[in-house]
């Protein structure tokens, strides 16, 4: 089981890397919780929610690179420790490793945890791209507002 669950945590990340929307959902569970830990926003519920809030930052964003360090699992709960690479339409870049934490449940991802340094990632965002991110409210992805 924990080399299926590490399977699907690699498709989902491969089909994120390549904006491909329908296989990143083909891989979340109807009641996927995603949250960025350091944060106060309580997340996206769902999987249209999930791609709502990913879509933010992917709608401004040329690619991205995933480069997966470490894979583990223990039953149903995947660990990666992962360095992304976004690359801006504008040319800027951001890279930054984060620890992701999947729960899996009826083989598809429940709970996506993301933890990383928000101020040190943050702070590499050009301020057009801040401004973008601000203007939305955790109620645009079914959080509380």
């Amino acid at each position: 089981m924990s080399e299926n669950n590490k399977a699907l945590a690699l498709k989902m990340w491969r089909a994120l890397a390549e904006h491909d929307w329908d296989t990143l959902k083909s891989c979340l569970h109807p009641d996927i919780h995603y949250r960025d830990m350091p944060s106060d926003d309580p997340g996206a519920h769902g999987p249209d929610n999930v791609v709502r809030r990913l879509s933010i930052a992917w709608d401004h964003i040329e690619r991205q690179e995933q480069i997966t360090h470490h894979i583990a699992a223990d039953g149903d709960v995947v660990f990666l420790d992962h360095t992304e690479k976004w690359i801006f339409k504008t040319g800027e870049t951001a890279e930054h490793t984060f620890a992701t934490m999947h729960e899996i449940r009826n083989g598809l991802i429940y709970r996506w945890s993301d933890y990383w340094d928000m101020n040190k990632f943050i702070s590499q965002f050009p301020g057009w791209f801040l401004e973008v991110m601000a203007s939305h409210t955790a109620a645009d992805f079914g959080g509380e507002s």
